[in-house]
């Protein structure tokens, strides 16, 4: 159990603040409503995003969450090794566990997926605390297996 823990913190962690950030936002802003947090970069800008990551992949639901869990799928299985002697790794799963179950709801839930982290002047895509929970989760993995190599 104490093995696990470091997945699932991550996972719920990740999850929750996802979800209870996309919620103040449908609360506090209409869509495509736009706020200055940090002047010239960082606004708040809320999008309901119908296509998959980076605007790919079309708008329909079940074949993006399809995809979401093969790619789960596909992680879970080329780490699963490392994931039972790394706690990096076991983090790492479970941001990228947490964040693709928030988008998942979103798209059950709403047909679209709650955006609203904007930094156009350097990113010209809008995402949300689960997609950015995914990218660190992800860049984890690099570290974990760049870190292995160097050891071996």
């Amino acid at each position: 159990m104490i093995r696990s823990l470091y997945f699932w913190v991550a996972f719920i962690g990740t999850l929750a603040l996802d979800q209870y950030t996309k919620r103040l936002v449908i609360d506090s802003f209409i869509p495509g409503e736009s706020r200055i947090v940090i002047p010239h970069a960082l606004w708040l800008t809320y999008v309901q995003n119908r296509n998959g990551a980076f605007g790919l992949f079309g708008t329909e639901t079940w074949f993006l969450v399809g995809m979401a869990l093969v790619v789960l799928a596909v992680f879970w299985y080329a780490f699963r090794d490392l994931a039972s002697r790394s706690r990096l790794v076991r983090l790492a799963f479970g941001a990228i566990a947490g964040g693709a179950l928030g988008n998942i709801v979103d798209r059950f839930q709403h047909r679209w997926v709650v955006d609203f982290i904007d930094f156009r002047t350097i990113w010209p895509n809008v995402f949300n605390v689960a997609d950015a929970c995914i990218t660190v989760g992800v860049g984890l993995l690099v570290l974990s297996q760049l870190l292995r190599e160097k050891r071996a």
